[in-house]
């Protein structure tokens, strides 16, 4: 895929519709070699972008899911020690111990990063890497910089072809300036409405176009009130598919309260939403 154009042409059959700053930040991802870091609102797209972007280049999807307290060794590799102990007791039985043999590839357990530097070409998602520790921040920021890792007792692992890094981030605290500067970076609003009445076309072949614009005239209504966890796309398309299970034709009150938990998930955000009429 040679321009943005190509590549938004690529996301667009995958069912992603992006629109030109996202198609050409992915473009410039793919053509400098640089991580693509996403930042924004939770349900903006930032992790179904990664996921396109794996089948739009028919590559693999490899996901480090991010979290409180993860560490070196949770992302990259640790050892199978029940088939290690097992492959000892045999060289004991035999009286050949060699321990050197202990630590060879086929004992080695490959996490997220260790299996993209294997695999590649790939995309690799690191997701949400604002719920990651400053360590473990220092750590991606090494790996990415070298696109290869060392393991003491195994030797060094290289990535023939460099994944394609996507990282996204919902901005619960700072990434630092360090690994914001090997990255490209671009910030995902929520989509426009006509933009996200062409998403649930696209996704739900069977919606209307009317009921279609009233969805995401009540979505675009919730995401500007004070809510708790304003709707993504994802929950726009949840309540949609819930309406068509219901076999509604269109969003009046009575059908947006039956299938409010289709998109607020608290309770004090439902109660906000039928005191604004929501539907009306």
């Amino acid at each position: 895929m040679d321009t943005p154009e190509e590549l938004a042409s690529g996301l667009s059959a995958t069912g992603y519709l992006p629109d030109g700053g996202i198609a050409t930040a992915a473009f410039l991802a793919v053509a400098m070699g640089r991580p693509l870091f996403l930042e924004g609102e939770p349900g903006t797209g930032k992790t179904s972008l990664a996921l396109a972007l794996s089948s739009a280049l028919d590559v693999p999807l490899i996901r480090l899911q991010c979290h409180e307290g993860i560490d070196a060794t949770q992302a990259l590799y640790d050892w199978d020690f029940p088939r290690q102990l097992m492959h000892l007791r045999v060289l004991e039985s035999s009286g050949s111990v060699d321990e050197a043999s202990l630590y060879t590839r086929r004992f080695l357990l490959a996490r997220p990063l260790l299996q993209a530097l294997e695999s590649a070409p790939c995309v690799l998602l690191v997701d949400e890497i604002d719920r990651a520790d400053d360590e473990f921040e220092a750590f991606l920021l090494e790996v990415l910089s070298e696109n290869a890792v060392s393991i003491p007792e195994f030797g060094e692992v290289r990535a023939s072809v460099p994944p394609l890094v996507v990282l996204t981030s919902n901005r619960t605290r700072e990434v630092h300036d360090a690994l914001k500067r090997r990255c490209l970076y671009h910030w995902l609003e929520h989509p426009t409405l006509d933009r996200e009445v062409a998403i649930l076309r696209r996704r739900l072949p069977d919606l209307s176009e009317r009921l279609a614009a009233q969805v995401a005239a009540a979505v675009h209504r919730l995401r500007a009130m004070d809510l708790v966890k304003p709707p993504g796309v994802a929950e726009s398309l949840d309540w949609a598919q819930a309406l068509l299970a219901l076999g509604r034709d269109t969003l009046d009150t009575e059908s947006a309260a039956a299938t409010l938990g289709a998109v607020l998930k608290y309770r004090e955000d439902a109660e906000r939403a039928l005191r604004a009429g929501l539907a009306g």
